[in-house]
């Protein structure tokens, strides 16, 4: 079985969204009569307009057929590497984002203030915008040390690709005069207009933790919730993690592989999430914990190297789910399949 998680990461290395199209020819059934390939991201709208890259589930008789958006991972590029950028880069990892910070300071921009980043670069603001190439899945915080260095960095980043998210922290009297400075300049009004600033939802943050929490509410609704932001974008409601689809493409060991692929009401994960079960019932990955793991890991184990697939519908409304402490109420679809390579 070709191992088409492999050819998911190639296209995400080239910052191309891509969705896997599986088609089921019944809710239970040989791997070798499964239709699977990867198609262009296409947005779902709801019934308010709002567009997202979501798992969508059609049936057609028995047939099924499943569609998961994969967009590439995040950047969370925080420029800047003060006080504040400390909680902001932890609570970003925290989140799922690739944290990367630039600061011209070496002794702020450095691996051992930062163990949490996954790239940390110590050059001028200017150079190093160019370095990190901004792609409309990065979201930038612009926390540097004063406005001078704030004018340098969106300077850097205006006329080029914008990000799905541009924060900079000031008062909104200094923020308005930079913006009127930078409009003089000749620099878009539109585009200017993108910048959220000042930076953050406003939960009456003081402490720099406190500050980056509010920082990172605002990323996180630019990445989930259509109305913020470019109304062209296609915001991401798929559950799935960038390190279980590595594991899928890098692992070679006899597997299960378990994909949630329809919920409805409130459920421990959302459409998308995936884990691998190995033979002896090590998980890799997760989709909720607790009973609606429990409810699909022995199926899993038994499907391992049989070549079949099947679909569990697991009930998160009953006793067993509140015995299991679980509070969620909903239902999930869940489609295990053997993940052995020929």
């Amino acid at each position: 079985m070709e191992n088409i998680y492999r050819d998911i990461l190639n296209h995400l290395a080239e910052n191309q969204a891509v969705s896997l199209e599986t088609v089921l020819p019944d809710e239970k059934g040989a791997l070798a009569d499964v239709e699977r390939r990867l198609v262009p991201v296409t947005p779902v709208t709801d019934v308010k307009g709002r567009s997202f890259a979501r798992v969508t589930l059609e049936q057609e008789g028995e047939r099924i057929t499943v569609r998961e958006p994969v967009l590439p991972q995040e950047r969370l590029i925080v420029l800047g590497a003060g006080h504040i950028a400390l909680p902001v880069c932890q609570f970003g990892a925290a989140c799922g984002f690739s944290v990367c910070v630039l600061d011209d300071r070496p002794d702020f921009a450095n691996r051992a203030r930062f163990p949490e980043a996954a790239e940390v670069l110590c050059d001028s603001f200017e150079n190093g915008i160019r370095r990190l190439k901004v792609t409309p899945y990065d979201y930038v915080v612009v926390i540097t040390r004063g406005h001078r260095h704030d004018a340098d960095c969106l300077r850097a980043l205006l006329p080029g690709v914008m990000p799905a998210y541009l924060g900079m922290i000031g008062s909104r009297r200094r923020t308005r005069g930079l913006l009127e400075m930078l409009q003089e300049e000749g620099f878009a009004e539109e585009r200017l207009k993108r910048i959220c600033t000042p930076i953050g939802l406003n939960i009456g943050a003081i402490t720099p933790a406190e500050i980056a929490v509010s920082i990172l509410s605002e990323v996180i609704a630019y990445k989930r919730l259509p109305e913020h932001g470019d109304p062209n974008r296609s915001c991401n409601d798929s559950d799935v993690e960038l390190a279980t689809l590595q594991y899928l493409a890098e692992n070679e060991e006899p597997k299960a592989v378990v994909t949630v692929i329809e919920t409805k009401g409130s459920t421990p994960r959302g459409a998308g999430a995936k884990m691998a079960v190995s033979p002896l019932g090590k998980v890799t990955g997760s989709i909720g914990g607790g009973c609606s793991e429990a409810a699909v890991i022995q199926d899993a184990v038994r499907i391992i190297g049989t070549g079949r697939y099947l679909i569990v519908d697991i009930d998160l409304t009953g006793e067993v789910a509140e015995s299991d402490g679980m509070v969620c109420g909903g239902t999930m679809r869940v489609l295990v399949e053997d993940g052995c390579r020929e």
